[in-house]
């Protein structure tokens, strides 16, 4: 049997990033084979990510990339916020929106088998990167840009990505948008485009509010298409007040700057999910009713 070294221990560990104890055993199992010992860890890894795959993901990051006229945005999704902060997974989402870029995978399956570090897949790199860290991690959803005009991104920290599809000379007014959308978060570009599904919920909402207030009905009816009308605005990015000058719409903001908006995309971490809430006094409870049972 081979003699397992401490330097092989480390030079495992430094390329896997396992356990010290777990490198100690593949290698010892390999019999001092470290390409073999590798192998093993990585399926040692890959069953724990496979115990961890039934846990809620709703917290995570969204990562954009931008290459000239092509792009990608992915949101990917991990259990805890403490995780949105370790350098690997954030490094892991940065090559994700990279990758797509560059190779305008179809959906998710088609991005899971691409090649992203050597030979592993997104998929196995995403288990790998489970195993190590310990929680678990879903691609949510990505989309690729290709476009004969100009893209702009802007992340708000981590939780908030906005890629812009522009026409214009300058650069920066593309950058400005973004991150208007990031912080005033329209849902169409106009008020013609808002969906008919969120129209009908406002109109729903002024119709009880307008019910209330006990007015005549000519005169109710104008107070409900005056808060489906204001709704529009709001919601609409071209009808918005521009957050850089509060004395302009983007409309004109644009219209001063030579530049029209083609089409927006923004995720947001978590949207959507329906996130665990800890109930720490019921936990508490639960724990002290079962020690009474044992008891």
């Amino acid at each position: 049997m081979a003699t397992i070294t401490a330097a092989m221990v480390g030079e495992l560990r430094a390329k896997t990033d396992a356990p010290m104890m777990e490198c100690k055993k593949a290698l010892t199992e390999a019999d001092g084979d470290p390409v073999k010992a590798e192998e093993l860890l990585r399926v040692k890894l890959g069953s724990k990510a496979s115990k961890a795959s039934s846990r809620i993901t709703a917290e995570g990051v969204v990562a954009a990339h931008i290459a000239g006229n092509v792009g990608g945005l992915v949101e990917i999704n991990c259990e805890t916020d403490f995780v949105t902060k370790n350098d690997e997974f954030i490094g892991f989402s940065k090559a994700v929106a990279q990758l797509i870029a560059e190779k305008a995978p179809a959906d998710l399956d088609a991005l899971n088998a691409l090649t992203i570090e050597g030979a592993l897949t997104v998929d196995a790199k995403r288990a790998e990167l489970i195993g190590r860290i310990g929680e678990n991690m879903t691609i949510r959803r990505f989309k690729y840009f290709k476009t004969d005009a100009k893209l702009a991104a802007y992340l708000h920290g981590t939780s908030i990505g906005v890629v812009v599809e522009y026409d214009g000379a300058d650069e920066q007014v593309g950058k400005d948008v973004a991150m208007h959308i990031a912080a005033m978060k329209p849902v169409s570009l106009s008020s013609d485009q808002v969906p008919a599904d969120l129209i009908a919920k406002e109109r729903s909402v002024a119709t009880l509010k307008a019910a209330e207030s006990g007015k005549p009905a000519d005169i109710a009816s104008k107070m409900i298409e005056g808060s489906v009308q204001k709704f529009l605005k709001e919601v609409s990015l071209f009808n918005q007040t521009f957050v850089k000058n509060d004395k302009q719409s983007v409309e004109q903001m644009l219209k001063s700057s030579n530049t029209s908006v083609k089409s927006f995309s923004m995720f947001i971490v978590g949207e959507g999910i329906e996130k665990k809430q800890d109930d720490f006094a019921a936990e508490v409870a639960a724990q002290v009713a079962a020690a009474t049972k044992q008891a």
